[in-house]
């Protein structure tokens, strides 16, 4: 792993954990049933469907496109990236998590997201002459840091740094949200920050113990459980 890539995962991590973000990232607006949409139709002419990137997990459709599930995922994966033994935005299905927001509780963030996207690719054609999703990941890091301090042209609403912000925001939750609103799969954002999950209780032993807490989440048994019975 590149020193740029393990330094934007120690700041994300650190800032997930300072914000108690392993327990309390998933938004309230969540808890509403999310409404499925169809896939967004619309595409940016320049864009040429690249079959040879793959999405992030297996799951997308609820609102993105294939060519935009490939930018959020190409996107994400650039802020919180994976690496042997720490899992990234990829294997938490970051974008998964992102695709069944927008089609329920950030409805109303649809087209923020389209216009972003529009404008993030218009950025880059203008700079790369490459929509994001087919940049190199130097450039695709040399974009995200310019939307992060507001540095383009292209973007007028959302402005570069508000588009940013919203990603970022919608990343982290992805990554360390419950499991039940799609993201952080197979717990993925809990093991990176050693959060343990639900538990039904805490022993006097575990309670006095310095060592990490590594029980599986009782989720995680529940969902295994089922598993089992179908």
């Amino acid at each position: 792993m590149a020193k740029h890539d393990e330094s934007r995962r120690k700041f994300l991590v650190g800032t997930a954990i300072g914000a108690g973000a392993a327990a309390a990232l998933a938004p309230q607006a969540l808890a509403k049933t999310a409404e499925h949409h169809g896939p967004q139709v619309a595409a940016n002419e320049a864009a040429g469907h690249d079959a040879t990137m793959p999405l992030m997990g297996d799951r997308h459709g609820a609102f993105f496109n294939d060519d935009n599930a490939r930018t959020i995922a190409a996107f994400a994966e650039r802020l919180m990236p994976g690496a042997p033994g720490k899992p990234g935005a990829t294997d938490a299905g970051v974008l998964n998590y992102i695709d069944l927001a927008l089609s329920g509780a950030y409805a109303d963030q649809q087209d923020f997201y389209r216009r972003g996207l529009t404008q993030l690719d218009a950025h880059c054609v203008a700079a790369y002459g490459k929509l994001f999703r087919n940049l190199s990941p130097a450039q695709q890091d040399e974009t995200i840091t310019a939307l992060e301090h507001g540095k383009s042209t292209a973007f007028s609403w959302p402005t570069a740094s508000a588009f940013f912000n919203t990603v970022r925001k919608h990343t982290l939750e992805g990554m360390f949200a419950d499991p039940v609103y799609g993201g952080n799969k197979d717990f993925a954002g809990w093991v990176l920050v050693g959060f343990p999950g639900a538990q039904m209780m805490f022993t006097a032993e575990d309670m006095a113990s310095k060592e990490a807490f590594t029980r599986e989440p009782i989720v995680g048994l529940q969902s295994r459980l089922k598993g089992k019975k179908t």
